[in-house]
């Protein structure tokens, strides 16, 4: 059987390029034939190493020329951008001929269900069904928001299987009859847990607006200001982006740059996870968030805010974590100064978040995925 994914990027150490990795080289180990498509590769290498067999093929539409025009150059661009994009990836569906073509709702979502190539068109989606909504844009982009949100509501229908990774994201887009929950999954449990005794709150992610970490600084802010002698405690943020320096004149305002560590991504990231006591979630909306699964198999307690959608999937909250309300700034340094002062608490989240990140196990969900395939 051939599958071709359609993603936009496959150069970022993202949750979205990773386990689309991982689920490409399950597949094709199992001797599925797998082509990736790109629309701004740019040459770029992958973030993450792809079987041997598996083709990635770019269609050169860089979409990403247009970051940070204004509303109108963006509009007067997108239709030519779109219709050489469904043009070329027309042309390459006629010569692939996959029998499954699955869209990673990068751009494509909207005319892939109308070419006629004969292939079965599934959609999955990594984020959260308000993804839109929650940029929190004015004037004309806010129009723009919500009539594309509106828009993403209608196209889900057109596919022959719709896929969300959660049972909370899937009633938001009104749970319609080709819609299936398949979660993402971590590889294997580490052999190695986390010790706890690091004095150490990770976060891990894109420094961007929808990671939030803004929040956080405020929030570690006020937590520096209850420990006794600050404890030597610090904040560790793992990621790059287009926050970054923004972050760190924030971490300056705040007075508390000796208390934060602004890490490179690497690709040691079980070292990162083995170092840390704690992880912080401050997103303002996520999918099914990787950092989690991935911090609960190194028996790691995770302290979240409640947003859309994931951390109440992962998160067992006062049992392997504490869930706080989304934005309460307040609320999150609290649960953190909490499991900070209380290390019999935090041990015994960890112990349960361990034997819970069983859940994620890689099999049973690359079964569900090989059921849908087959399926249709």
């Amino acid at each position: 059987m051939k599958i071709l994914y359609t993603i936009a990027g496959f150069y970022r150490a993202a949750g979205m390029e990773r386990i689309l990795a991982d689920k490409a080289n399950y597949l094709a180990a199992k001797g599925y034939s797998i082509v990736i498509v790109t629309t701004d590769q740019r040459g770029r290498e992958e973030a993450f190493p792809l079987d041997h067999t598996i083709r990635r093929v770019d269609l050169r539409i860089n979409y990403e020329d247009h970051n940070g025009d204004s509303f109108v150059q963006k509009l007067l661009a997108f239709p030519f951008k779109k219709r050489r994009h469904r043009r070329r990836l027309n042309k390459l569906l006629e010569e692939e001929r996959p029998d499954i073509t699955v869209s990673m709702f990068c751009g494509d979502e909207g005319f892939l269900p109308g070419l006629k190539d004969g292939s079965k068109k599934v959609l999955e989606v990594h984020f959260s069904r308000y993804k839109r909504l929650q940029y929190g844009r004015r004037g004309l982009w806010a129009i723009a928001d919500r009539y594309r949100s509106w828009q993403d509501g209608r196209v889900v229908r057109r596919f022959r299987r719709f896929v969300t990774l959660t049972q909370e994201d899937m009633s938001y887009w009104g749970s319609p009859e080709n819609g299936c929950v398949i979660p993402n999954f971590i590889d294997n449990l580490p052999a190695e847990p986390a010790l706890l005794n690091s004095r150490t709150v990770l976060a891990v992610g894109r420094f961007s607006y929808q990671k939030g970490f803004e929040r956080l600084l405020e929030a570690w802010a006020r937590v520096l200001q209850l420990l006794p002698f600050r404890h030597g405690w610090k904040l560790r943020l793992v990621g790059d982006g287009e926050d970054r320096r923004r972050l760190q004149r924030l971490a300056d305002d705040l007075g508390i740059t000796p208390f934060v560590n602004f890490d490179w991504p690497t690709d040691r990231m079980g070292q990162v996870y083995r170092e840390a006591s704690l992880l912080a979630l401050s997103s303002r909306y996520e999918g099914l968030p990787m950092v989690l699964l991935e911090a609960q198999s190194y028996g790691i307690p995770a302290v979240s805010f409640d947003c859309k959608c994931g951390p109440r999937d992962v998160i067992s909250d006062g049992e392997d974590g504490l869930l706080v309300p989304e934005g309460d700034v307040q609320a999150l340094a609290e649960a953190l100064y909490k499991l900070i002062m209380n290390n019999t608490l935090r041990h015994a989240m960890g112990r349960r978040a361990r034997i819970n990140a069983a859940r994620w196990d890689r099999e049973t969900t690359m079964q569900k995925w090989i059921k849908l395939f087959e399926s249709i």
